[in-house]
């Protein structure tokens, strides 16, 4: 009853969240007149403020914000260590350089960067395993090649973008993350793939759990577990690479917050999967608010404050947890 008491909470939480998202920018729109507009009584100008610039704005960083949350719960518990995320083992690296080959080689394809991002971030997940591989998939390894393919795909992606410097200017808050001038379009383009993905995440409860055990007492009940680490990494992949194409690189929120998920609530993943899912969206949103207000007019992106907060969460994790 607890647990369930959190994510309700977590859920206010949210939706207050969403609200002072809508509402606070370089133009800031009170409660009351928001609440007009969403019931079609406001000023239209505001209107046109909330509906047309913000909301899909907010909704992208919602979504972008529980892909990430549930990718990095769900490598974590691949890799039974809570340093593990899309970002840092090079997952993201791959779904971002198969979106920049997109953007800056052949722009008007552009319709196939979900797809591309979603091979990038495939392969790098393809590379990570192969290069883990000795007599089984030892978790240490999987961390080990992770980090070696990051820095390899980050290198070949600076090179993309240095050999295409001409083309640079027009994807350069894309390259930091951000979710500045996001529209409708972009959402109806994440939209599909992310209800897919983080439906199929609910899937992943069991053997998520089950992976937590030690690979013996996992084999013993008549799990598979080589075929279920596979499985899980590449959703895990897929939720990282779908929002990589739409906001670019934003690290460590499937970092920080499966961490203080599992703090919260336990590592059962029956609550901890939709706590990371809640707390992922409301974490984005309030960082990108805070992006939107920090410099204004100017907006930083919000893959630069996510660098800012967690950098030191990481250094925190490792330190503490450094021996393990």
């Amino acid at each position: 009853m607890k647990k369930v008491l959190i994510i309700l909470i977590s859920i206010l939480m949210f939706i207050i969240t969403v609200l002072l998202a809508i509402g606070v920018g370089s133009v800031n729109i009170p409660v009351n007149e928001l609440l007009k507009v969403l019931l079609d009584k406001g000023d239209m100008i505001n209107k046109s403020i909330i509906v047309d610039i913000r909301l899909p704005r907010v909704l992208i960083a919602a979504l972008v914000g529980a892909n990430l949350a549930v990718s990095g719960a769900l490598l974590q518990s691949v890799m039974k260590n809570p340093l593990a995320d899309p970002g840092i083992i090079g997952v993201s690296s791959g779904a971002s350089l198969g979106a920049i080959i997109i953007m800056l080689i052949v722009p008007q394809y552009t319709y196939l960067v979900p797809l591309f991002a979603f091979f990038g971030g495939v392969l790098a997940t393809f590379l990570i395993f192969i290069l883990a591989w000795k007599q089984g998939i030892k978790p240490v390894r999987i961390i080990l090649s992770g980090v070696a393919i990051n820095a390899m795909l980050g290198g070949a992606t600076s090179l993309i973008s240095v050999l295409n410097s001409d083309k640079i200017q027009g994807i350069l808050m894309w390259i930091n993350g951000s979710i500045s001038g996001r529209s409708w379009n972009d959402l109806n383009m994440i939209l599909v793939y992310s209800i897919i993905g983080l439906i199929l995440s609910y899937f992943c409860i069991r053997p998520a759990n089950i992976l937590l055990l030690s690979d013996e007492k996992a084999v013993n009940l008549g799990f598979n577990v080589n075929r279920s680490r596979v499985l899980l990494s590449l959703l895990g992949a897929f939720l990282a690479g779908i929002s990589t194409s739409v906001v670019g690189v934003i690290g460590f929120i499937g970092l920080v917050i499966p961490h203080i998920s599992r703090l919260v609530i336990g590592s059962d993943y029956k609550y901890l999967l939709p706590l990371s899912m809640i707390g992922g969206a409301t974490m984005l949103l309030l960082a990108d608010t805070f992006a939107r207000i920090i410099a204004k007019p100017i907006e930083l992106p919000v893959g630069t404050i996510m660098a800012v907060i967690g950098g030191p969460f990481f250094l925190y994790l490792l330190r503490r947890g450094g021996d393990r």
